[in-house]
């Protein structure tokens, strides 16, 4: 596809949508390593930012574990051609020095992508999910589920953002 099917995405296209993201935003990060008990409760902020024209954003963070920062980047993108939403995430915390790469098909109303990553022993790849959905303008749900070799899903972390009024678009 060309850049008349990317301007009319940006124009009143999943472009546009996904654009709505941009801003300032603050809220709550959870980090669960057993599905009935929250390891970690702290606050995050981020700003997501539109990049390249707004053919991707860009969403950079900082929370915590503990006493220890974290702080994280990712770029996420809708690949026309391939209708595909797709991700490059990096992180202090969770990908250590690995660029978690994801992607999945643009069918659902939300950004639902799907990488994986190994376990660091030469054993079978773990599935990663990240979702995110916006339910009104100012609020946003980033959901990451781990899935194991065998299929197993568990919720891992969830960032409950609201955004940081006055902070503009």
């Amino acid at each position: 596809m060309g850049r008349k099917e990317f301007e009319a995405s940006i124009a009143n296209g999943r472009h546009r949508r996904l654009a709505q993201m941009i801003g300032e935003w603050e809220g709550t990060f959870r980090l669960w390593f057993q599905p009935d008990h929250v390891a970690c409760e702290a606050p995050q902020r981020g700003t997501i930012r539109g990049i390249l024209d707004g053919r991707f954003l860009l969403h950079e963070y900082r929370s915590r574990f503990g006493d220890d920062p974290i702080e994280g980047v990712a770029i996420y993108g809708l690949h026309l051609d391939d209708n595909a939403y797709e991700s490059a995430w990096v992180e202090s915390f969770g990908t250590g020095t690995s660029i978690m790469f994801s992607a999945g098909p643009a069918t659902s109303e939300h950004f639902n992508v799907l990488g994986s990553y190994g376990d660091g022993k030469g054993g079978p790849r773990w599935d990663w999910r990240t979702e995110i959905e916006q339910p009104d303008p100012d609020r946003l749900i980033i959901t990451m589920t781990n899935i194991s070799p065998q299929g197993e899903a568990a919720r891992a972390v969830e960032v409950r953002y609201r955004r940081v009024l006055g902070a503009g678009l």
